[in-house]
């Protein structure tokens, strides 16, 4: 493993390429990566690196869309054809159309876990970090939401205003997975243990949190916090940064099987392969990229 980072590493260097890892990634795939963090900071950092020609997004299809359409000079690979993200085939673009003749005055909000024509159909972009700030910022009572229910819920709880699914039960197959009994269970051993939980969990595992935020506002949060035990409700890849920034803290996974395949899919083999032969460059069609930047672009807009 040593001998194919330090390959990578060499690589990097000779074809002036970043890496950027999801907060989901393997430990291995963190310890190479120039950049670790969620998607909304994965994107600013693609767009930051002026300097660099190739972009090797370790994460899954959507992100290393969002990293093409925002850097249309650079070249985005995506070290595994097969790391597609579930959710964001859940949300169609005939979908789309349809709530916005039912709904023509609702502005769309699409979560950035989507894929490029979607966005390209939507009047903003949002991220689990900011879903709720972009939501207030805009002037409407009633928002079209997709792909996620279970943020497009959370989002609603805290903007007080109507929030519409597209489609009306999208999900995130891993965050489904948790279940508030499970964190009972783990209270009774850990009673001072705090609970921190993605918002794309169920509204039941919500009601178990003392934090609810995106992987970014986790490692702020648990950072920050005095607590000393935490119980994780989100990706179990999230653990090695949470462990590696704070050494002095335990982290306890809320449910041991809550692993995404299709992050994992990205390993050290592929990433080399990958940027060795410059394969599996992710492009998107001009005139999608396009409109899909414009909603990507006003996300940024929002201040969070």
């Amino acid at each position: 493993m040593k001998d194919i980072s330090a390959k990578i590493q060499q690589l990097k260097k000779e074809k002036k390429a970043i890496i950027l890892a999801h907060n989901y990634q393997r430990p291995e795939v963190q310890e190479i990566a120039d950049y670790i963090g969620d998607s909304i900071e994965l994107s600013r950092k693609a767009m930051q690196e002026q300097d660099a020609e190739i972009i090797v997004f370790s994460a899954v299809d959507f992100m290393a869309q969002s990293a093409a359409i925002l850097n249309p000079t650079k070249k985005v690979l995506l070290p595994t054809l097969g790391a597609r993200c579930p959710m964001a085939q859940m949300l169609t673009v005939d979908e789309i159309k349809r709530a916005k003749k039912l709904h023509p005055n609702a502005p769309v909000v699409v979560y950035v876990n989507t894929l490029a024509e979607a966005k390209a159909e939507s009047d903003i972009c949002c991220t689990s970090a900011n879903a709720v700030e972009v939501v207030n910022s805009l002037d409407a009572d009633t928002i079209l939401f997709g792909p996620d229910r279970n943020l497009a819920e959370y989002t609603a709880e805290k903007t007080g205003k109507k929030i519409i699914p597209l489609p009306e039960w999208g999900f995130c197959p891993t965050h489904l997975l948790f279940q508030p009994e499970d964190v009972t269970i783990i209270k009774q051993q850990h009673p001072d243990a705090v609970v921190m939980v993605h918002p794309e969990c169920s509204a039941e595992m919500r009601k178990t949190a003392d934090f609810i935020g995106s992987t970014s506002k986790m490692c702020k949060y648990a950072k920050e916090s005095t607590a000393k035990t935490f119980i994780v409700g989100t990706e179990d890849g999230i653990l090695y940064r949470l462990r590696k920034e704070n050494p002095d803290k335990k982290f306890i996974i809320a449910y041991d099987g809550a692993v995404c395949p299709n992050m994992k899919l990205t390993t050290l083999d592929r990433i080399y392969v990958s940027l060795k032969e410059e394969k599996y460059e992710v492009k998107v069609p001009k005139a999608v990229a396009e409109k899909a930047r414009v909603a990507l672009e006003r996300m940024f807009q929002v201040k969070s």
